[in-house]
C-alpha cells in the first residue's frame, strides 16, 4: 500500500481541509493508525499535527458520542 499523500504529490497538509482529514479519523474521532491507512511516517506526523490543529480550531471534534 502506497502513501496517499506521496501518490498525490502533496507537499503540505492543511488543517483547513476538513474533508481530507476526516478520511484519516475513525468514527470515535481517533487518528487512524498508519498501518491501516498506509501513510508514510513523514506524512503521518504532518497529518497528526493538522488534525490536532483542526480540533483546536473547532473544525473537527475531539470525541464523538
Amino acid at each position: 500500500m502506497q502513501c496517499f499523500f506521496c501518490s498525490q504529490n502533496l507537499k503540505d497538509i492543511n488543517y483547513k481541509e476538513v474533508d481530507l482529514l476526516k478520511r484519516f479519523v475513525s468514527s470515535q474521532a481517533k487518528i487512524i493508525d498508519p498501518r491501516h491507512t498506509g501513510t508514510c511516517a513523514k506524512h503521518q506526523r504532518m497529518l497528526a499535527v493538522a488534525i490536532k490543529r483542526a480540533r483546536i480550531m473547532g473544525l473537527l471534534p475531539f470525541t464523538r458520542r
